[in-house]
Order: structure tokens, then C-alpha cells, then sequence
């Protein structure tokens, strides 16, 4: 399937490509290379982005609904106003990603990195059952911070004897 002139397709290298607005609705792109991509706007919903590069990419609002970002690298990303309802970020790299007002109800976080990430007013918050964590995506950002400071710590105390 091509857009504006680019093939889509898994391990395609899309870095720099200008796909605003795109319609990628159920794209297979799992292992392209997206670094610096300009998505903004376009439709990933149900989007296979698996293993996808999107180091530094502009998803400002996307929507990434259901999609599947399974270890994506989203390191310094724009997701600000991104829709991320039911996508799995899990172990996704989000270092130092603007997620500021994006919408991750119901996402998959587990495992993912956000250090550093602009997590202001994002939208974590959906039906919840009473025995869920109810921490919110700041509180965790936070812990997750002073956990990696004193495994840095605790490595450098044993790097030094």
C-alpha cells in the first residue's frame, strides 16, 4: 500500500516522511523506521507499529487507538494530544516524550520507560475497578525516576569496590 508516495509496509524506512494526516487505519508497520516522521494527525487506529523506530516523530494529535506499539522506540516523541486509548505501549521507550493531554485510557503501560516524559495534564483515568492502582501516571513517573536513581547508585557502589 503506498501513501503520499511511501510504501507501507513492515521494516519500511519512512525516516522524515511527511505523513500528516495520513490514513494508516490498520497499517502494518512493525520495525520501520519512523525516526523524525511526521505523523501528525494521521490515523493509526489498529496500527501494527510493533518494534517500530519513531524516535523524535511529530504524532501530535494522532490517533493511535488499539494500536500496537509493543517495544516501539518513542524517545523524544510528540504524542501532545495523541490518542492512545487501548494501545499497548508495553516496554515502549517514552524518554523524554511530550505525552502532555494525550489520552491513555485503558493503554498498556507496563514495562514501558518514561523518564523524563511530559506526562502534564494526559488522561490516564477511565472506569476503574476498585482494587486497580489508582497512582497517577505523575505519581508513577516519579517513583519510576527515584527507583532507576538508586539502581544507578547501588550499580556505581558496586562498580567501585
Amino acid at each position: 500500500m503506498k501513501v503520499n508516495g511511501y510504501e507501507i509496509k513492515p521494516f519500511a524506512d519512512l525516516k522524515d516522511a511527511n505523513l500528516v494526516n495520513a490514513n494508516l487505519k490498520g497499517a502494518n508497520l512493525s520495525g520501520a523506521n519512523l525516526r523524525y516522521a511526521n505523523l501528525d494527525s494521521a490515523n493509526l487506529v489498529g496500527a501494527n507499529l510493533e518494534g517500530a523506530n519513531l524516535v523524535g516523530a511529530n504524532l501530535v494529535g494522532a490517533n493511535l487507538v488499539n494500536a500496537d506499539l509493543i517495544g516501539a522506540g518513542l524517545s523524544g516523541a510528540n504524542l501532545e494530544g495523541a490518542n492512545l486509548r487501548n494501545a499497548n505501549l508495553s516496554c515502549a521507550n517514552l524518554r523524554y516524550a511530550n505525552l502532555s493531554c494525550a489520552n491513555l485510557r485503558y493503554a498498556n503501560l507496563d514495562g514501558a520507560n518514561l523518564e523524563g516524559a511530559n506526562v502534564k495534564e494526559t488522561i490516564l483515568e477511565g472506569k476503574e475497578e476498585p482494587s486497580q492502582d489508582t497512582t497517577s501516571l505523575s505519581e508513577k513517573v516519579k517513583e519510576l525516576e527515584e527507583e532507576n536513581k538508586k539502581l544507578k547508585k547501588a550499580l556505581k557502589a558496586l562498580l567501585d569496590t
